[in-house]
């Protein structure tokens, strides 16, 4: 069965708000059974918080627009109230601990299967009334969490294929606790001086397929998550993302930092890695541990950035494992290979634990990394956040800058810097208190 909006009394005229009418060609579709419902080419939907279903496919045709209200309190999910947050006092990239429920949600499903969204149409999160401070660098949010463009909980068997997901002013597509999950061919463009606006968040997900997607975001691309709140989904594990390309200004692919299960048995092959503030991070900050994890055939270039906003140092790879607070139990990060990858930029690679054997099982493999001058911004720092302690160190300008690793091979790797690089090059490699390292 098919369930056109306009026949449910949409308008998509760009003014009206259709999250009525949509809402209910959604829920005739539930009622029937399943099927899909359409939002014709063309016109501007504009609407607030929607409940998505089981054996639905929500299919947007090229030009249509689905658009987020001017109102707030239109991402109100049915049901829920929600009170601004008012009176902020830290910015977001100061104080960002989010347990992984939002109070507000533009779409959303819960408790479901054989859910797909789909089309060449766009999804637009109508970021501007979710601004805070505005300045030339950066926008932070006027509170925080805000609202996730598609939030997707328990869901089986899910499809995401061929959108545009545009102007989210939070994490895009937040996933948690879903199982067989294949995200293909979709493009997000978003604010890159936009505060929390991250790409792709599989939470505590499994069975994930991730591919041949464009990703354009400030904070982070694509972010594998461990929250608190979703606890009982179990761990992230087998999962595989290839083919992408990724722009942020911060991390390309993420772990962490919220850590609170394991990742396991993860995959990253054929990816493009363009102007990131870190290239590939592992930050576990939790009581989850990272293992079994494969990086290969990437291609890596870093910057630098306003050193306060952004998370990261320019390191084209970076693996931190830190407390969180001064009691935070952490875990370990263990058996990580990265093989045949290309990294231009402004920083080495960063391996640090605050505490012996937290970081072991590294595997270096035919890793060529460039030291080149882009910016104007200070090097040989490296930046801890979030933790306990200081937020920033630094140790000058190393190609491999490690503290409390055991046991990393570097096998067939080159390192190299340009003139004004290796002028700034303290030494080329830094190790503190490492065991078993092989350079």
């Amino acid at each position: 069965m098919q369930y056109n909006v306009l026949d449910f009394g949409a308008v998509g005229d760009g003014a009206a708000n259709d999250t009525a009418a949509i809402q209910s060609a959604i829920d005739a579709c539930r009622s029937s059974g399943g099927g899909r419902v359409v939002l014709p080419g063309g016109r501007t939907y504009r609407c607030g918080a929607l409940a998505l279903c089981s054996n639905l496919e929500l299919h947007l045709e090229m030009g249509a627009v689905l658009k987020g209200s001017d109102e707030i309190s239109d991402f109100v999910p049915a049901g829920r109230s929600f009170a601004r947050p008012e009176g902020r006092q830290l910015p977001s990239y100061v104080n960002c601990d989010y347990d992984g429920a939002p109070p507000l949600c533009f779409l959303y499903g819960r408790d479901c299967e054989n859910l797909a969204i789909t089309g060449f149409g766009r999804i637009d999160g109508n970021e501007e009334i979710f601004y805070g401070k505005v300045t030339p660098d950066f926008i932070d949010g006027s509170f925080y969490p805000r609202t996730p463009m598609l939030f997707l909980e328990n869901v089986s068997h899910l499809t995401i294929t061929q959108l545009t997901l545009s102007r989210s002013a939070f994490w895009t597509v937040h996933l948690v606790g879903c199982r067989d999950v294949l995200i293909d061919g979709i493009r997000i463009l978003n604010n890159l001086h936009l505060a929390n606006c991250d790409g792709i968040d599989p939470d505590h997900c499994q069975d994930v397929r991730i591919s041949n997607c464009y990703i354009e975001c400030a904070d982070d691309g694509i972010v594998f998550k461990n929250t608190a709140a979703a606890m009982r989904y179990g761990p992230c594990e087998n999962i595989t993302v290839s083919n992408c390309t990724i722009h942020s200004s911060s991390a390309a692919i993420k772990f962490g930092t919220e850590s609170e299960a394991d990742f396991r048995n993860i995959l990253v092959q054929n990816c493009a890695i363009r102007c990131c503030n870190r290239g590939i991070s592992l930050q576990l900050r939790d009581k989850g541990s990272i293992e079994n994890v494969s990086f290969q055939n990437i291609s890596i270039c870093t910057r630098l950035f306003k050193r306060e906003i952004y998370w990261g140092q320019a390191e084209p790879i970076a693996i931190t494992v830190l407390k969180r607070r001064e009691d935070s139990a952490v875990g370990a990060v263990r058996n990580i290979r990265f093989s045949q990858i290309l990294c231009t930029g402004e920083n080495g690679i960063f391996l640090y634990a605050d505490q012996p054997g937290a970081i072991s099982g590294l595997y270096f493999d035919q890793v060529d990394l460039s030291l080149q001058a882009v910016t104007a911004e200070e090097k040989g720092y490296h930046d801890l956040r979030p933790c306990f302690g200081a937020s920033y160190m630094k140790t000058g300008l190393h190609y491999v800058d490690a503290r409390h690793v055991s046991g990393a091979v570097f096998h067939g790797c080159s390192f190299r810097a340009d003139g004004a690089m290796a002028a700034a090059l303290s030494e080329p490699y830094r190790l503190c208190d490492c065991a078993d390292v092989q350079l």
